[in-house]
């Protein structure tokens, strides 16, 4: 079964065909600025390259033009969009009408729109490439894939807030958590790999985004992230965990406006506010050359995902396993080294050799006397999306 994997972005289109259930990527392929005349299009088979810059004004045109590069002779994969049994769209937010994955009808797109407010960089771009897709792979099943489905087996202590339940009830208002398809993912492949010795799990998704998630006996139990993606740990331009009463200051010390300030912990913070860069792999450099700035941003980042393992390995009375994955996750020794430090009370040793190895593999990176399994799971949320929708068609 060819199943198409569409990540819509508001600016931006990823792509992916992927053969089922045998998981063999076929191509990939992505548009980017698009809304711009000189939007760029990049779609990759087996090793062949092809990259175009040219106007792509809006997703339909964006759409299209992956259609075409799947039909192209040369670089193509089908020989008719109908080849295309499903396309599988990731959507950021499902509140908490979802739980699971679902094919797309009319009842589903209206939900999608409903949560809007909750996800406004997202949910929209979201919607608009399902219908767009509606439109272009006719006879093939539209299937919606949430971010936040697998946190929905949080209990009410995990997610609601301490405010009046009124904004619970009637609002919604509460922890949904967010990078879900990695999270699953990767503690499918832990629990694979470990056998009975994953009952409790720690996924720490580390990109531009960052998030961690403790994991019982396969089911998410708690997660840093919350309402929207912006709090817990440090990230690259979001500011994670801050305490409110600085959102106040900043309006009535500086007349800011309520967007201004939004903008300025979402866009504006993080790795970037802390050192005016948002690229690890460049902070990392600079505070290896004695940048001040830059190795105060890494403490500072693995201080926060240290005091979450320690929340979490509390919530789950106990740790077999934490994960290191996404970008930074699976990439960074130097982050992953700052996280593990002066952790021997939880049983979590690093072994610094094992740490510097660079692999696509599932690897063990603690030493031979630590009690805690310190894993690096590469990430594959295309493939987790395609093999939901797999399962859910079969």
């Amino acid at each position: 079964m060819k199943i198409l994997v569409l990540n819509a972005g508001s600016s931006s289109l990823k792509y992916q065909l992927i053969e089922m259930p045998a998981e063999t990527v076929k191509c990939v392929g992505i548009v980017e600025r698009i809304g711009m005349q000189d939007a760029i299009f990049t779609h990759e088979k087996d090793d062949k390259k092809h990259t175009e810059v040219l106007p792509i004004l809006n997703h339909e045109i964006g759409l299209k033009k992956v259609a075409e590069a799947l039909l192209n002779k040369e670089l193509g994969v089908i020989s008719s969009v109908d080849d295309i049994e499903a396309v599988g769209h990731r959507v950021v937010h499902g509140g908490n009408k979802f739980s699971k994955t679902v094919i797309v009808n009319q009842e589903v797109k209206d939900n999608i729109k409903e949560l809007f407010d909750l996800a406004p960089l997202h949910n929209p771009a979201n919607l608009t490439g399902i219908e767009i897709a509606e439109n272009i792979f006719t006879s093939a099943k539209q299937i919606a894939i949430f971010d936040t489905a697998f946190h929905q087996t949080m209990p009410r202590e995990a997610y609601q807030y301490a405010i009046a339940n009124s904004y619970l009830d009637e609002h919604k208002i509460r922890a949904y958590g967010f990078h879900g398809t990695s999270h699953k993912y990767v503690s499918e492949k832990a629990i694979e790999y470990l056998g009975k010795k994953s009952k409790n799990l720690l996924s720490i998704h580390l990109g531009n985004g960052c998030s961690i998630t403790a994991i019982k006996d396969g089911k998410c139990i708690d997660t840093s992230l919350g309402l929207g993606p912006a709090n817990g740990l440090i990230m690259g331009t979001r500011s994670g965990d801050i305490d409110h009463s600085v959102v106040f200051f900043l309006m009535k010390k500086f007349n800011k406006t309520a967007e201004e300030v939004n903008n300025l912990l979402q866009k504006q913070s993080g790795m970037k506010g802390l050192t005016g860069f948002s690229d690890l792999r460049e902070i990392s450099e600079k505070a290896a050359s004695g940048n001040e700035d830059c190795q105060n941003a890494l403490n500072l980042a693995a201080y926060r995902i240290k005091k979450y393992i320690g929340a979490y390995a509390t919530i789950l009375n106990g740790l077999d396993a934490i994960i290191f994955t996404a970008g930074i996750g699976e990439n960074s020794a130097i982050m992953r080294k700052l996280a593990c430090e002066n952790l021997d009370f939880l049983g979590i040793n690093l072994d610094e050799k094992k740490n510097k190895v660079r692999s696509k593999e599932i690897r063990e990176i603690q030493t031979e006397s630590s009690k805690v399994k310190v894993l690096i799971i590469p990430t594959n949320e295309e493939i987790e999306i395609a093999k939901q929708s797999y399962n859910l068609i079969k």
